[in-house]
């Protein structure tokens, strides 16, 4: 009975419409209207296969078994003839209640207790169902937000270290150019004629490279202020004339003794103001 009641429905709405249209236009819309009531039969029919049912869909449904069923009376009060198309115009609606009489038959044929049992499973599901896609969307929505805070980071930290480049190619040529320059070896045999050679006036840019470890040193024992005292006196009394408070603290430390500068120094300061009194 639907199948007929499908078949009349899209024979006239191709008649209908083939007038003031294509009929390759009108068969679309009759499949259409068709389409859709079949496939909210179908619908209908998997929920009440579940034991479920949908208020929504049964509306659908009898919506467009009215439709279908208005078309064909609209069509057969067209007609010289009615009669034979008022004749088939019921169909449509008789097979949707058909449809319901075994929807019933079907529900009837569960326990209520059964019935609630699978409502409320097929609830526990849903409600499982819409828990699962909302961790979804919120574990997503996280990790996208992660993302571009780190790709933003990123970029920053890209543009830092390209700046730090820029600008530290500019200072390592400033130094190359000086370097090069004409008055840079006479000007540097000027200032630092006491530590560089007359007959080498250059100096060399810091070459960068591997980096060596230095040993470590074995724990030495913490000099008191006296025996401090006394290693700064030797070593300031070894030299004539006197050594500086650097060499004496490079010497310090290549003897093997080990003290903290602030200590030093003042040791190295008593020692200088005894030997000025003196």
């Amino acid at each position: 009975m639907t199948v007929v009641s499908m078949v009349l429905t899209l024979a006239v709405v191709v008649m209908w419409l083939g007038a003031s249209m294509p009929w390759q236009v009108a068969l679309v819309v009759g499949i259409g209207l068709d389409g859709g009531w079949l496939a909210t039969l179908a619908y209908e029919r998997r929920l009440a296969a579940q034991g479920d049912h949908s208020t929504v869909v049964t509306a659908v449904g009898w919506s467009f078994g009215i439709v279908a069923t208005c078309v064909l009376i609209a069509h057969a009060l067209g007609e010289e003839s009615p009669g034979a198309w008022l004749a088939v115009a019921w169909l449509p609606l008789a097979a949707k209640a058909l449809w319901l009489v075994h929807g019933m038959w079907e529900r009837t044929a569960l326990t209520p207790a059964a019935l609630d049992a699978i409502r409320s499973i097929q609830q526990e599901a849903r409600d499982g169902a819409a828990v699962a896609r909302a961790r979804l969307r919120a574990e997503a929505v996280t990790e996208e937000t992660r993302l571009v805070a780190v790709t933003e980071a990123g970029a920053r930290v890209a543009r830092v270290q390209a700046k730090t480049a820029e600008r530290l190619s500019g200072a390592w040529s400033a130094l190359e150019a000086a370097r090069r320059g004409d008055g840079t070896a006479e000007a540097l045999t000027c200032v630092t004629e006491r530590v560089t050679p007359a007959s080498q006036p250059r100096w060399d840019l810091p070459v960068w490279g591997p980096v060596e470890s230095a040993a470590v040193l074995e724990a030495a024992p913490v000099l008191s202020d006296d025996d401090l005292d006394r290693i700064v006196r030797d070593l300031f009394a070894s030299e004539t004339p006197p050594p500086s408070y650097r060499e004496l603290s490079a010497r310090f430390r290549a003897a093997g003794h080990s003290a903290g500068e602030t200590r030093l120094r003042a040791a190295w300061r008593r020692v200088t103001t005894q030997a000025g009194a003196a």
